[in-house]
């Protein structure tokens, strides 16, 4: 007779696949709650404990670590093998249908203890899926639910189950435990404050396959990495097709800028900069003050909201042809108005998002960082020049100096009221990225202020924004031509603070 060993904590499609092994005769041999669960359901099992002659010992952390069953699991089908099995009472095992605790969902509770998660580690349950896996010829490993209709039909044949498919299932048992590794890994790494630690274990779900990536030509897939933290792969899609490679970049770009604002905001982003962004008194009011910052470039953009959408704002966000709208909740009325535009993405997701780590791959390799989330004192910044800024003006400042944050280097920023009047992003050189931003803002600079994501490096941006009548600006200083750019500003009556803090993003 055939054997399956099934411990799952995942209950999902168990019965059903025990009955189908039932029935095509296999005996079946589980342990404690897949045991009562399988048992109650009339179908027959039998205990792992029968099997082995031994109890489950020490709170269940000894249940399944036995010769006899991993014997059974690991024993290829050879004469040798197969005489060592008979001589130490040892039946062979054929299917092995496990998954694992659930570390996950555990590490995720609120006020979680260490003591909590250690006991969530699963043992037993990796070592017989890498036992299995190992001896895949032989032996059929289950850790997904999916799999388990598929096992049937396959066993159901004639010829039973494939090569291929019996390779699959061994990939995907490894990749199963790999992962439930790496998630133990993150949470020990986080407790014992060592993010950046010596081995970096990284692990990822798929959310779904896109269409393509950036372009046509390129295969792409969205993944969660395996930790707890929400972000953008936990959003709620309310409506439209799914998104984009694109669509994604875009949209975590408009979701970290817009989570640096306290009072309502919106932000437009195309190709992950920000096209426009405004801050007021009202979400509608900020959404207006933003669209109209740049609106050619806000055609077919991601619209990014820090507040629950109103009816009236989403009346006017769903009007011009939009990718993405992104925002931590929508009132029925709102949802009413978007959903009428049936290609349009509408998102949930709450402003609490993990920050967590920034990692990009190079040939061969990956570089890793901390998000750029500094909390600057604008009261204790240094102010450089002759010119005091006034209270105001540091408000306009911090304002364009979190916007200037999120925009790809060389970044200049100008913006006057709370809402961005021209951005630079991207050149090659600092005065380019200015000419680009004071040129876009025209006469609406004069008054204005800028802010730069680095020092400049000669005075020659300076002098064009006094041109343009910029009133103050804001940049890290450092450079060791700093005296030259603050005499200019002394000679136009600028004022100008230095942060401390660069910002460069590549």
């Amino acid at each position: 007779m055939k054997r399956a060993l099934i411990s799952v904590s995942n209950k999902e499609g168990l019965l059903d696949f025990a009955r189908g092994l039932e029935k095509l005769g296999y005996e079946i041999i589980s342990t404690g709650g897949t045991y009562n669960t399988i048992k109650e359901a009339g179908i027959k099992v039998k205990k792992v404990a029968d099997i082995t002659g031994f109890p489950e010992i020490l709170d269940g952390r000894v249940k399944t670590l036995h010769p006899k069953i991993h014997g059974g699991i690991l024993a290829r089908r050879v004469p040798e093998h197969l005489q060592q099995l008979q001589e130490n009472d040892i039946g062979p095992i054929d299917i092995v249908a496990v998954n694992l605790y659930p570390f996950r969902e555990t590490i995720s509770r609120p006020g979680v203890s260490l003591e909590e998660a250690i006991e969530n580690i699963d043992i037993g349950g990796p070592a017989m899926v890498r036992a299995a896996a190992k001896n895949y010829q032989d032996v059929a490993v289950v850790v997904k639910p999916e799999f388990y209709q598929p096992l049937l039909e396959a066993l159901e044949k004639q010829g039973g189950i494939s090569p291929e498919f019996r390779l699959k299932l061994a990939w995907e048992a490894f990749s199963h435990t790999a992962a439930y590794d790496a998630m133990i890994s993150y949470y020990l790494s986080r407790v014992s404050n060592s993010d950046l630690n010596q081995n970096l274990i990284l692990a990822g779900e798929k959310v779904y396959d896109l269409r393509y990536g950036e372009n046509p030509h390129q295969k792409a897939s969205f993944y969660r990495f395996m930790t707890p933290g929400l972000g953008l792969p936990d959003a709620r899609q309310l409506n439209g097709k799914e998104l984009s490679y694109n669509n994604i970049i875009d949209t975590q770009a408009a979701w970290e800028l817009v989570r640096e604002f306290d009072e309502p905001a919106c932000v437009i982003i195309k190709h992950t900069n920000p096209c426009g962004t405004a801050v007021a008194a009202t979400l509608e009011e900020a959404f207006d003050r933003a669209f109209a910052a740049d609106p050619l470039s806000a055609y077919g953009g991601i619209i990014a909201l820090n507040r629950p959408v109103d009816g009236a704002t989403a009346q006017k966000a769903a009007e011009p042809f939009m990718e993405v709208i992104i925002a931590p909740a929508y009132t029925p009325e709102a949802l009413e108005s978007l959903q009428a535009k049936k290609n349009l993405r509408v998102l949930e997701l709450p402003l609490e998002v993990a920050g967590g780590l920034q990692i990009r791959t190079v040939a061969g390799g990956f570089v890793v960082q901390e998000s750029d989330r500094d909390e600057l004192d604008m009261d204790k910044v240094q102010v450089v020049t002759q010119k005091k800024p006034a209270a105001e003006q540091l408000k306009e400042l911090a304002f364009a100096r979190k916007v200037v944050k999120h925009i790809k280097s060389n970044a200049i920023v100008v913006a006057r009221d709370g809402v961005t009047l021209g951005v630079g992003a991207g050149q090659m050189n600092r005065v380019g990225s200015a000419r680009i931003a004071l040129e876009s803002a025209g006469e609406k600079a004069r008054g204005a202020v800028m802010a730069s994501d680095a020092f400049f490096p000669f005075k020659d941006t300076v002098e064009l924004a006094a041109r343009y009548g910029i009133t103050a600006i804001i940049q890290p200083g450092g450079s060791v031509r700093d005296q030259e750019s603050i005499d200019e500003c002394d000679k136009n009556g600028m004022a100008m603070v230095f942060t401390g803090i660069r910002h460069f993003k590549h």
